[in-house]
């Protein structure tokens, strides 16, 4: 009589750390270059106005077109790079993900070749159209943000010391949003890419790993470590039907459980 044997698991398909430093090494580049430019250009509009500052309306409206004509150029840039990085760090992240699970599997007795089908290219598809939209706001948003700093400095009568700090707060606040999505989204490629083509193959079920790098670890995180779920449907955590790299900056993966027969 042929018994089912104890299931294997594969090992666990972890994001491609190497691609996420590229990714964010890309953004911070672009973010360091618009910082410099709107602290050299706003700080000479500034001091070409300063005297005035607050005796009429002109000192304003000479800085809010210097900020209309550099958030103008901004956007375009951070366009231009989303259009580059987008669809690259996709792509990469999933021929990476391609690439371990393959390697996973084969060392569990699994021998797998993938290719792109239809609901992998969906996935990539919409993980470019995400990433791009989201390269694309950091730019508008540090700007923005920017906009509003310049503003009330004029109003409240600082002084180019003052707008400069405000500045430099500003831009930190931006790098570490960027490094913040960077990893989130190799995260997030990365698990949807491998759920994909585990339901692909016919695996039904795996076993949540959490990561143990996060400063501040979600405990019901923590207590799903080890667990086995349905990929189909998830794992119920916090009242939520979720999985292993879903939730935001969550860098949890999961083991692939394979069927067999002794």
């Amino acid at each position: 009589m042929i018994r089912p044997a104890k299931p294997k698991t594969a090992r666990a398909v972890h994001a491609n750390a190497g691609l996420e430093a590229e990714y964010r090494r890309a953004l911070d580049r672009l973010i360091g270059q618009m910082h410099r430019s709107l602290v050299y250009w706003l700080s000479a509009a500034y001091r070409a106005n300063e005297p005035h500052m607050t005796a009429d309306e002109s000192p304003a409206m000479a800085l809010r077109n210097a900020m209309r004509t550099l958030t103008r150029r901004w956007n375009k840039e951070f366009a231009k790079l989303a259009a580059e990085w987008g669809p690259r760090f996709v792509r990469g992240a999933a021929g990476h993900t391609d690439q371990a699970l393959a390697a996973a599997l084969k060392k569990a007795g699994m021998t797998v070749s993938f290719r792109l089908t239809a609901p992998v290219n969906d996935i990539v598809q919409a993980a470019i159209g995400e990433n791009v939209s989201l390269i694309k706001s950091i730019g508008a948003e540090h700007l923005s943000e920017v906009e509003g700093i310049v503003m009330r400095a004029v109003q409240r009568g600082r002084d180019l010391g003052g707008l400069t700090q405000e500045l430099e707060r500003r831009y930190g606040i931006t790098r570490r949003r960027a490094a913040g999505i960077a990893a989130d989204q190799n995260n997030k490629c990365t698990a949807v890419i491998t759920e994909a083509r585990q339901t692909e193959l016919g695996i039904k079920e795996a076993i949540w790993m959490h990561s143990g790098g996060g400063k501040q670890p979600r405990p019901s995180h923590v207590a799903a470590n080890g667990k086995r779920y349905e990929i189909g449907k998830g794992m119920l955590i916090d009242g939520e039907w979720i999985r292993p790299g879903e939730k935001i900056n969550c860098r949890c993966v999961s083991r692939s459980v394979i069927p067999g027969f002794s």
